[in-house]
């Protein structure tokens, strides 16, 4: 029985914990009550503990802090949603508690963790209760209740993981959705994932994957001299897939090729990734390839017909389209993988800049017309995390930067970037892409920073946003009757009602701004709806507000069909 955890141990804890929330990922999703399709609370999770995962498995680590600050702060800079920050946040508390310790016991491991607790309480600006900050302080407190009792770390997070599971039960009794639902928190769910994979790492249960599933046997290198062997990987494939999304994770692929074949480089940027992988199935890497976004082009090569044309005398054929993507990528393939470098801060060349997060074509154009100087690509589906936020701040040649989420659960993601970087970060709580289009409207860079957020402040509030989007789930939510497909119409984020044409819901839809008695209605149309179809939407909308003066813009989003700003 294990009295104390050491580096290794920590280390192998969260590895364990990384591989059961991965393994868990979609039913914690499943939880979530709000049919819209979003960036779910287990894929937000699962991205920000995975990027610890990552730095973990970089490197050894002598003492307990040195490995616990190293979880710290790749959760920080991986931060994805609410959830992932709050997830992060825990984490940090963690660390902070064990910082100069070689080895941690049950009273500071489980002290920890009750600092962790605090951290994440004093983040949030409204606590609720029946989420991920009731679980993990009850589960937290009776841990800590029993180290103090006496009882050693395995049955100290015993008594955490019993009153844990009683209290993620009761999520459904605290708030009134999830009764309705039938369901627990998600983020409960996916704390008590993590803290029952630590326990079994902690008893030997469980090991990391890494350590459990021995890699397949390699099959030899190709080379001139091993050509007549038929064990070679004789394909040398070279392709490149434009991103369906900037945020896509390929550790999947990248551990799919690495079983198919060897001498595997991948290199990416926000809008592309570079594959080069010698393979006998080429076929296959492509077609899983595709599964992350759409084949640009690409170059297969017979090696072994190479070899032999070179023996015989003869030139041997090849395809010159893709000469120079495998020259830099084949330059690369002795150092592996380059590593994102951290960016340098952007020397202030005027006293404010602007970060906004969207995604579509038409909005980023329409921000960087009203002077936003970065836009981070993400939104629903999307979330962007810490990281991803905090390098456009950093490029953005300002002493103070204002950054417009644009979303809810972007919020908090963004706010996790003030303490990293020598810039005065001001997080405006834009929760729409709208309300960050009115705030631009009234950014005057020459007026003082209390008088800038006040005006931009008051914008914010006086815009009501509608969306128009679709079920992805079969629900029942707020008594509506929701299948998967429908049409969705939301206002300012509660659910109008679900239609199975959007006729009807632009007539609802236009009856509930009726209490706003609006003056200026702009829509912004999504990448699947054509201009006509946004022309006859405004058609509607001009019909019952005559006096209103209706605006039609591309967007270009995705996921909603129409975002619709009220003022």
């Amino acid at each position: 029985m294990r009295e104390y955890i050491d580096a290794a141990a920590f280390k192998e804890m969260i590895l364990c914990a990384d591989a059961a929330l991965q393994a868990n990922i979609q039913a914690i999703n499943d939880l979530n009550v709000f049919p819209v399709p979003d960036g779910d609370t287990g894929t937000n999770m699962g991205l920000t503990i995975q990027n610890a995962a990552a730095e973990l498995r970089k490197r050894d680590f002598d003492t307990v802090a040195a490995a616990a600050d190293c979880v710290a702060s790749a959760m920080l800079r991986g931060a994805r949603g609410n959830s992932g920050v709050i997830l992060s946040l825990l984490f940090r508390g963690i660390s902070k508690r064990l910082k100069g310790m070689d080895t941690a016991g049950a009273a500071d491991f489980t002290a920890a963790m009750n600092d962790g607790v605090e951290a994440a309480y004093k983040a949030v600006m409204k606590p609720a209760e029946g989420t991920i900050l009731t679980v993990s302080r009850l589960a937290s407190a009776a841990a800590g209740k029993a180290a103090k009792g006496g009882a050693d770390l395995e049955a100290a997070l015993v008594a955490g993981i019993d009153a844990g599971d009683v209290a993620l039960d009761d999520t459904m009794n605290q708030n009134p959705v999830l009764k309705k639902a039938g369901v627990i928190d998600a983020g409960g769910k996916g704390y008590m994932v993590i803290l029952k994979a630590i326990l079994a790492s902690l008893r030997g249960e469980v090991i990391a994957a890494a350590a459990a599933a021995p890699a397949p046997e390699k099959k030899p290198v190709f080379t001139a001299e091993n050509v007549f062997v038929p064990e070679v990987n004789i394909f040398d494939t070279v392709y490149v897939v434009r991103k369906k999304d900037p945020n896509v994770n390929l550790l999947p692929l990248r551990m799919y090729l690495d079983s198919i074949g060897d001498s595997l480089v991948i290199n990416e940027d926000d809008e592309i990734f570079k594959v080069h992988v010698h393979t006998d199935i080429p076929g296959k890497a492509l077609a899983e390839s595709q599964k992350y976004g759409d084949l640009d082009v690409a170059k297969i090569e017979n090696m072994r017909l190479q070899a032999l044309d070179m023996i015989g005398g003869k030139t041997p054929n090849s395809t010159d389209s893709l000469a120079d993507v495998e020259k830099e990528l084949e330059a690369q393939e002795d150092m592996g993988d380059p590593q994102p470098e951290e960016p340098e801060e952007a020397e202030p060349e005027k006293e404010y800049g602007v970060v906004a997060v969207c995604a579509g074509a038409g909005l980023e154009t329409l921000f960087k017309d009203l002077g936003v100087d970065q836009v981070v690509t993400g939104g629903q589906t999307m979330n962007p995390s810490t990281d991803d936020i905090l390098r456009a701040v950093k490029a953005t040649p300002a002493s103070t930067v204002f950054v417009f989420p644009n979303n809810k659960n972007i919020i908090m993601a963004a706010e996790q970037c003030a303490p990293l970087t020598q810039k005065h970060v001001i997080v405006m709580p834009t929760k729409t892409v709208p309300q960050g289009i009115s705030a631009m409207l009234n950014f005057a860079p020459d007026e003082p920073e209390a008088s800038l957020v006040g005006a931009m402040g008051e914008a914010i509030g006086k815009v009501h946003t509608a969306m128009v989007t679709y079920a992805a789930r079969d629900s029942d939510f707020g008594g509506h009757a929701i299948r998967a497909g429908e049409y969705l119409a939301l206002l300012d984020g509660a659910l109008v009602g679900s239609y199975t044409n959007l006729k009807t819901l632009f007539k609802e839809l236009t009856w509930a701004f009726d209490d706003y008695h609006p003056e200026f209605i702009t829509v912004y149309y999504g990448e699947d709806v054509t201009e006509a179809e946004a022309n006859a939407a405004s058609e509607t909308i001009s019909g019952n507000f005559p006096d209103a003066e209706v605006s039609v813009v591309e967007g270009g989003q995705p996921v909603y069909y129409y975002m619709i700003s009220v003022e």
